[in-house]
């Protein structure tokens, strides 16, 4: 059939996390406490570290940023998510579709250099802890913040008007619960060989430097842990570095899964309980995983409570 005569797509249906109508309003109650959640924690640990004079180090600099990416990561998919799970007709025009992936992706690459941020911080922490202060100076908090973000927009304004520029017609029923890469390109009708290309290129440099930089970090962060001669401060230190570490293999773990593997080969059903993973679990646990267990933290919360009348500082 000639192009022509196709429809050309103007809005997309998203099947959800599941079609079966008696599961819709079960499965929005669970979603909806993840989101408030994620939302409660994370802009907990934004307040936190905003207000409290102890927690205005670089640590808790990058952990502020970290809150805020999850924050925006969640907002972006959740409320669309969630409202699909009460209504009939699960719509989203083009340009919101566009919109929503731009989103996403801006806040699921600068989450990727900030893990990578975050463990350099605790490389220069734990290795030269006399020169931490001089190394990580506000300087150099600010540019790695600023690098983290402008890297991801860049990633965002390239690969989403890339998704975007096949062609997308008659078929517009999206196999997930939002505008994915994966369930949009198996609905053009054009060659996605480019686009294809240009994600599995961007996603691959992405993760691969990040691990790289959270990888060496960590093992050079386990050597100086293993010269510490009191028994309590290695099961402490690796403790601490145990708990990043569980955060960073689950994220890494479904970013891989989900990208770094042939078109061909996705299973759109099994991709879409991943995406779970990183859009709405990881934000919700992060601030428990980075900073609840935290004593400085526990204590922040606590003066907080008492006396919420802080005057907000900046680091």
């Amino acid at each position: 059939m000639a192009p022509e005569n196709f429809t050309r797509v103007t809005e997309f249906i998203l099947t959800g996390v599941s079609s079966c109508p008696e599961l819709q309003i079960p499965l929005f109650l669970v979603f909806l406490v993840l989101y408030v959640l994620t939302m409660a924690g994370n802009l907990g640990i934004i307040t936190l570290t905003s207000v409290d004079s102890r927690l205005q180090t670089p640590m808790y600099f990058f952990l502020r940023h970290l809150a805020i990416i999850n924050l925006g990561n969640s907002t972006v998919i959740a409320p669309k998510m969630l409202m699909n799970f009460l209504v009939k007709k699960k719509t989203t025009s083009f340009y919101e579709c566009a919109t929503q992936l731009g989103g996403f992706l801006f806040f699921i690459v600068s989450e990727v250099m900030m893990l990578a941020v975050m463990a350099y911080d605790r490389y220069v922490a734990i290795c030269n802890p006399l020169l931490y202060m001089v190394v990580v100076s506000r300087r150099l908090c600010l540019l790695l913040v600023s690098l983290t973000y402008l890297y991801g927009f860049s990633t965002a304004i390239v690969v989403s008007p890339c998704i975007f520029s096949v062609s997308y017609c008659s078929s517009n029923i999206i196999n997930h619960f939002y505008c994915d890469i994966a369930p949009l390109l198996a609905l053009s009708c054009s060659d996605t060989y480019i686009p294809e290309t240009i994600v599995f290129i961007s996603a691959a440099t992405n993760l691969v430097f990040s691990m790289i930089t959270v990888l060496v970090s960590y093992f050079s962060i386990v050597l100086s842990i293993l010269r510490i001669r009191s028994p309590e401060g290695r099961k402490k230190a690796f403790s601490t570095c145990a708990s990043h570490m569980i955060a960073v293999t689950v994220f890494y773990g479904t970013m891989l899964f989900m990208y770094l593997q042939p078109q061909t080969n996705h299973s759109l059903d099994t991709d879409k309980m991943a995406s779970v993973f990183y859009t709405l679990v990881i934000p919700m646990l992060n601030p428990l995983i980075y900073s609840l267990r935290n004593n400085d933290v526990k204590v922040a919360l606590k003066k907080f409570m008492e006396n919420p009348c802080y005057s907000f500082k900046s680091m």
